[in-house]
């Protein structure tokens, strides 16, 4: 094929926001704005859709490469797709519109900047999805936080500024050990391209120096105990479709960096670390699901149980196994989907109410019906109910624990148990009991837009818990492929 697909779905969204940029941003116009915004993203969507046509599953090769000089004898513009990269490609595209539409209760000032900086960050992260070398990832990888630290600076809550800054210097300064690693490997290797690297290998004397410095970034991205405090703090300030965007796609990129990178570069060093990933991800899913428990806050809570849920991916993809790194994709694809379910679901009521608080809320059933069914479906799917998207990727997260570790199996199935605690925990409080605050009888139900993007969330939702099928046959030939190399380098080193 020699459409360049990857290239146009990278740089289409961008497009899309130099004609925003040439836009003047007011209350006449923001309809305008706010379609165009929405057709580009749509038309950003089908096309993955349409790579998703195209793609052969039954190969673990790169597929749709494009390979161009950017700095000679330096760096390579080298994008392509597998089996891994496909379905985040697609979240993204997925995630952006819904995003774009949810923006018509929560954005009132400067609309046309904050479409700019949802597209532009689309850009980046459908980049990160798509790099074949290690210079051009970091580009993509890093340039994320500008957009999003902006979104959070400037449409925050009241203390958006501290948040944004947090944001900024944790995921920053944890990502500069990863940009001399990737130096040094240019000074082993001579080249920084993906594909080459995998194939001529890295030394092992070499390998685990590089495998934390990869760790510092990816640890603080996912995030990972201990450095995971500035997520409920960037979830409670950001307004809806930042909160969205973030949970959905932005802590995938880091659980991407793992398998692309941790696994596929530094096998010697992944099988060296794996017991510190292993605690690290049971401290995590214990201890954050422990403090969600104590949340007054319903934003805080959904980041805090963000996570416990990247917990079981890291755990999930240190396993090393098929079912594990199988259960970890789409763990991470489930939370995508739920995550900014969730989030949107608190947009709903603080729109009308202005209130994040748990104890705001209470007997809302009556009111708002409809919101409370979607919003109990998107609960359930959280705590990893049967029938649920959610279910299918701890379960074969835990099958691939329970191959490798017993003890570590067992501790993080506790985590599953005090996830259903603290999701219906919430449920109860907001949606059932006495209507004790009388302006809640004021709120209306869901409308047209509302019910619309958590349909639309809902739907795969459901669909992918029954038959995850389409799913499981897009990462299998890749997932064993990268297994496989893994081993052969165990062994051969």
């Amino acid at each position: 094929m020699n459409f360049p697909i990857l290239s146009s779905l990278i740089l289409l969204p961008a497009v899309g926001a130099l004609f925003l940029f040439f836009t003047r941003s007011n209350k006449e116009n923001n309809i305008t704005v706010k379609y165009v915004a929405l057709f580009t993203s749509l038309v950003n969507f089908f096309l993955s859709i349409y790579l998703w046509i195209l793609f052969d599953q039954s190969t673990s090769e790169f597929q749709f490469v494009e390979d161009r000089v950017w700095i000679k004898d330096l760096i390579n513009y080298k994008v392509g797709i597998d089996g891994i990269s496909i379905l985040f490609i697609i979240l993204t595209t997925f995630i952006t519109p819904l995003c774009i539409i949810s923006v018509n209760n929560s954005i009132k000032n400067r609309l046309s900047e904050f479409l700019i900086a949802i597209l532009i960050m689309e850009s980046f992260m459908i980049g990160v999805f798509c790099s074949l070398d290690l210079v051009v990832f970091y580009l993509f990888f890093e340039a994320g936080l500008i957009p999003m630290f902006l979104i959070i600076g400037i449409w925050g809550g009241t203390r958006r500024v501290y948040s944004a800054f947090k944001f900024f210097l944790f995921t920053l300064l944890g990502s500069v050990l990863m940009l001399i690693a990737i130096i040094s490997i240019y000074w082993i290797s001579g080249t920084t391209d993906v594909v080459q690297l995998y194939e001529l290998g890295i030394d092992a004397k070499y390998q685990n120096l590089l495998w934390l410095a990869f760790f510092s970034s990816f640890a603080v991205k996912t995030p990972m105990w201990p450095v995971h405090t500035w997520l409920p703090d960037a979830h409670v300030e950001a307004p809806t479709a930042g909160s969205v965007l973030l949970a959905a796609i932005l802590l995938k990129m880091a659980g991407y960096g793992f398998i692309r990178f941790s696994l596929g570069l530094f096998p010697i060093a992944s099988e060296i670390f794996t017991p510190l990933i292993y605690t690290l991800s049971v401290i995590a899913i214990i201890f954050t699901s422990l403090i969600a428990l104590m949340q007054e806050d319903m934003k805080k809570l959904i980041a805090y149980s963000s996570v416990a849920h990247m917990g079981f991916v890291t755990l999930g993809i240190f396993t090393i196994q098929q079912q594990g790194l199988e259960g970890s994709i789409l763990q991470m694809i489930s939370h995508g989907l739920v995550a900014a379910a969730l989030f949107l679901c608190v947009g709903v009521v603080y729109d009308r109410m202005h209130s994040r608080l748990i104890n705001t809320y209470g007997g809302i059933v009556s009111i708002i019906p409809k919101y409370s069914v979607l919003f109990m479906l998107f609960t359930l799917a959280a705590l990893g109910l049967p029938g649920t998207s959610g279910f299918v990727g701890e379960f074969l997260i835990l099958m691939g624990a329970f191959k490798e570790n017993f003890l570590v199996a067992v501790i993080a199935s506790l985590g599953v148990i005090i996830g259903a605690a603290y999701m219906l925990w919430l449920y109860k409080r907001v949606v059932f009991g006495k209507l004790v605050n009388s302006d809640l009888k004021q709120m209306v139900d869901l409308n047209k837009s509302e019910l619309f993007i958590l349909s639309c969330l809902a739907v795969p939702t459901l669909f992918f818990g029954f038959y995850p099928e389409p799913l499981i046959n897009t990462i299998e030939v890749s997932i064993s492929n990268l297994i496989k190399v893994y081993n052969f380098n165990l062994v051969s080193n």
